[in-house]
């Protein structure tokens, strides 16, 4: 069975081997998970498992002093959601994500999917939005160098020659320049668990994940084994 869980970004620490040897860890809030729904080759043309991530209020309508007003508080779940995990017969989630899985008929409807599917030593994938950094210079997205900084110089982090003015007479597609730099999704292949707390539903993945604190993370087992 093909494994994948979602989780949220605790932060990073330290933790030492069974030879003494310091590891620095990423520590993931990894689960529960519930199963919401499952895609099949004959009903939705391919096969999935649709999962939900950390409980989400429903969508609460008052009425002003009057009574005659309705406010709708925003941040919960619409009528057409709600149904959606009534059928499910589960609560109302924050985050759906759906794995495409060959083996998703070996899921069933509302089952948990906890942080003790893996195993220490396992091999994995995580996937999440990068921290944003804001507009940037070409020298800090890039990693370009810098002009001269004396001697009458004013080139100093201008991102450089953009093209030449009659052949080609255009910029390339790919140029450095400044821009909007992070918030992207990014993954990192071939993570190592380190430890597994199944009570808490906590992984610990050597080294770094991406994402800020409190990121959403997705782990699947990796695709590239290495040799």
């Amino acid at each position: 069975m093909k494994k994948a869980i979602l989780a949220t970004k605790v932060g990073m620490t330290q933790i030492f081997d069974e030879d003494g040897a310091l590891i620095p860890v990423t520590v993931l809030q990894a689960g529960p998970c519930v199963v919401t729904q499952i895609k099949t080759v004959d009903n939705d043309g391919y096969s999935a498992v649709q999962v939900g991530f950390v409980d989400k209020k429903e969508k609460i309508v008052n009425k002003d002093k009057a009574g005659k007003k309705e406010i709708v508080h925003r941040h919960g779940v619409n009528k057409a959601l709600k149904g959606h995990f009534d059928k499910a017969g589960v609560s109302a989630k924050r985050y759906v994500r759906e794995f495409k899985f060959e083996n998703a008929d070996e899921y069933t409807l509302g089952a948990e999917i906890k942080a003790d599917i893996f195993e220490a030593g396992d091999k994995i994938d995580a996937s999440a939005i990068s921290k944003g950094k804001g507009f940037q210079g070409a020298i800090k997205r890039f990693g370009q160098h810098r002009g001269p900084m004396a001697h009458g110089s004013k080139f100093h982090r201008h991102q450089g020659s953009n093209g030449a003015c009659s052949s080609p007479s255009k910029v390339f597609k790919g140029k450095g320049m400044p821009g909007h730099m992070g918030c992207k999704k990014v993954t990192i292949q071939n993570l190592q668990v380190v430890r597994v707390d199944a009570e808490k539903n906590l992984l610990l993945i050597k080294g770094a994940v991406p994402g800020p604190k409190k990121a959403l993370v997705t782990i699947k087992e990796t695709v590239k084994v290495e040799a």
